[in-house]
C-alpha cells in the first residue's frame, strides 16, 4: 500500500497560510528560524516548498497560553 503524498505548499501560499509576506520566508531560509522547506531540486535556486504537517508542527511550537509560558519557553531553549 503506497502512502498518501504528504501536500506542499509553494512561497507565495505558505506566506498566506502564516500571514506573512513571501520575502520574510525567504529571508528566514537564508537566515534561519522560520519552518522547514523543501528544495524541488539540486539548484540553490531551484523552487522551495513547505509540508503541511511541517508548518502546522512549527506553528504549534510556537504557541503559547501566556507571555509568562512564553518567556519560560524562550529561556529553556
Amino acid at each position: 500500500m503506497v502512502a498518501e503524498p504528504t501536500p506542499m505548499l509553494t512561497t507565495p501560499q505558505t506566506a498566506r497560510y502564516l500571514g506573512v509576506k513571501p520575502q520574510t520566508l525567504r529571508k528566514w531560509r537564508l537566515v534561519g528560524g522560520g519552518p522547514p522547506y523543501t528544495r524541488l531540486g539540486d539548484s540553490p535556486r531551484a523552487r522551495a516548498a513547505y509540508r503541511m504537517v511541517d508548518l502546522d508542527a512549527w506553528l504549534a511550537a510556537r504557541t503559547f497560553v501566556s507571555t509568562a509560558a512564553e518567556a519560560v519557553a524562550r529561556q529553556r531553549g
